[in-house]
This record gives structure tokens, sequence and C-alpha cells, in this order.
């Protein structure tokens, strides 16, 4: 694979990619972007992620200048230069240039782009043995300030989270809603696994808790289902975590990890369980026979 960058209608190398200084999305991280993944050549989850996409354009009053079929025309194109087999895509959409100032008004049209490239978000082992998190003091956007379901490249928010847990020593970090509700993490969403009555139950935060609509979350809900797992989303607070049987993570870059320390505290019992397991080999199946069946 030779990573690529396609820009307003033209590929090139990463070396030879260029945006310039005056664009919004650069000065202003006004602008929306996309990761997706690259499967046996076959883009994952395509039309969910353009779903995504062109709802974050709305809700920002940002005119995407292609439909969503010439934008994954541009990606697949894009994913046959890089030779890429199994890889990642990040499509942004930015304001376009503009005079120095905060006003859009007088940006000239909004510049896509599309990287392809490989991403390595955890070490290898992670996905066995689990990974430990922390909860972190920066609070989740307000839904009324910058709404967490817009898939904004202002991450601001979000990085900051990521340094407490760079800190810390881990590799990433859960963030609480203004309510002191459990959001999500800085790049993943998160679920746990309680057992209600005698029968184990996958519970994730909803919508109105102050997350992202991940992908990879409702592709793992719709497992939960199709497995016969009883799958509910509902308000968690850091109790819940704490008491967890299980914890794991879903995220296009991510997939599904496990979580097996929260705030120095085992998960259940400190190893990935079943549930989890189960689902991440589902998870590993499902994007077998959507890729080229390998």
């Amino acid at each position: 694979m030779s990573p690529k960058v396609w820009i307003d209608g033209k590929i090139t190398d990463p070396r030879d990619a260029k945006v310039c200084v005056y664009d919004h999305g650069f000065l202003y991280g006004d602008g929306i972007f996309e990761g997706i993944r690259v499967y046996g050549g076959k883009i994952f989850e395509c039309k969910a992620h353009m779903d995504r996409l062109f709802e974050s354009a709305r809700a920002i009053r940002l005119v995407i200048p292609l439909t969503p079929e010439q934008v994954c025309k541009a990606m697949e194109d894009t994913v046959k230069a890089a030779d890429c087999r199994d890889g990642y895509i990040r499509l942004i959409v930015s304001r376009g240039n503009g005079p120095l100032g905060i006003s859009p008004a007088k940006c000239e049209k909004p510049s896509v782009i599309c990287i392809v490239d490989t991403i390595t978000m955890y070490p290898a082992e992670m996905y066995e043995s689990g990974m430990a998190v922390i909860t972190s003091s920066v609070i989740r956007n307000h839904a009324n300030a910058l709404s967490p379901r817009i898939k904004s490249l202002n991450y601001l928010n979000n990085v900051l989270a990521k340094i407490e847990a760079n800190d810390a020593g881990v590799p990433e970090a859960i963030m609480l809603n203004s309510a002191g509700n459990v959001a999500e993490c800085t790049a993943d969403n998160i679920f746990i696994v309680r057992t209600v009555g005698t029968m184990p139950e996958v519970q994730t935060p909803a919508t109105s808790d102050g997350i992202l609509e991940g992908v990879t979350r409702r592709v793992v809900m719709d497992i939960c289902k199709s497995v016969g797992l009883s799958m509910v989303e509902k308000t968690l607070q850091r109790h819940d975590l704490y008491i967890a049987d299980e914890c794991f993570l879903t995220g296009t870059a991510a997939e599904v990890i496990p979580v097996t320390k929260i705030d120095g505290r085992p998960v259940g019992t400190g190893k990935p369980g079943p549930i989890t397991r189960e689902l991440i080999s589902a998870f590993k199946k499902k994007i077998r026979e959507e890729g080229d069946g390998r």
C-alpha cells in the first residue's frame, strides 16, 4: 500500500498534498470529518458514514460541493490509487479558504479531502489482554455549545482528555457530560455488560448523554441483537462502570477492544469477558464477510 491524498479532485502523494493556511478548517476548526475503514479493498459501512457526514454538514450549515455518490467515488478512486486492501480513510470537508476573521461569509467553496493510509489506535496485545482507562476531568462539550453528534474538526475537547490519559500512563479516557454521567471516550464509544436478573445485558449511553453516534457502535448494537443479547441504551454513571462485569470500547479506528481496568479498579475478573470476546469474534466475522471474504 502507498498512502494517497485526494484534494478537490486531484490525487497526490502525501508529501505533495497542500492545504492553504487561510482554510477555515485550519484556522478555526470549521469543518467536519469521517474516519472510515477499508477491509478487503471495500469501504466498510460507506452509506452510514455518508449519512453522518451530510448530517454533520447540515448541522453547521456547510454545503458539501459533491453528492454522496461523488464523495464515495472519490474515496473509491483514492483507495484504488493507494492499492489499499486494509486501511483507513480520513475524509475531511472544510469551510474552505477565506479572509482572516471568524465569519465564514466570504469563504470560497468548501474543500473536500480524502486521505487513504493506515492507522493503529492501540497495541495489538491490548485486544487480547484488555486495556486500562481513566475518567477524565475534562467534561464533554455541552450539546447546546457544540453538539457531540457533529463530527467536527474542532476536537480540542477530546484532545485535552487524551492528554490526561497520556499523563496517567493509559491509552484512553472516559469523558463525563455536564450532568456527571458517562458520555464516551476521547475517540470511542463505551459499552458495559451487567447481569440483570440472571441474564447478561449490554448497556451503552444514549445520544441524549452527549455522544457521537458511532458507526461501529451501531454495528455492534446490531450484532448484539442478532446473537440474542439484550442491548439497551441508558444513562450510566461511574458507579455503573465500577460494578460492571465487562467493559469494551468501539470505534472505526479502534474496532472493538476490551477494557479491563477503570480508574485503577479491575473490571469484573480483570480479564476480557466472554460477551466481549463473543462480540469481537462476531465483528471480525462481519468485516471478513463484507470485505473480499478473507
